[in-house]
């Protein structure tokens, strides 16, 4: 995942300096809490709440990557 091109999205794009250089990625991303946000510098409550809300919904949306192609592998039938 993009992190960058996903701030420039949520029109947050001040922010993206910050994510690439605490190593913030497509893995770490849907983990971060409001406190990881503050340490981040994100100081707006408004723009915290933005961002919490958009990585809740990455949550609900499958991204493509190794867990799909897995998940369609296991769900093949097995080659006889």
């Amino acid at each position: 995942m993009d992190v960058a091109a996903w701030l420039r999205g949520l029109g947050l794009e001040q922010y993206v300096p910050a994510f690439r250089a605490n190593d913030v990625d497509g893995e770490v991303l849907p983990e971060l809490t409001a406190d990881d946000l503050i340490g981040l510098g994100v100081t707006s409550i408004g723009h915290r709440r933005k961002l919490l809300a958009a990585i809740a919904a990455l949550g609900t949306s499958p991204q493509p990557g190794l867990n799909q192609r897995r998940a369609r592998h296991l769900l093949q039938p097995p080659l006889r």
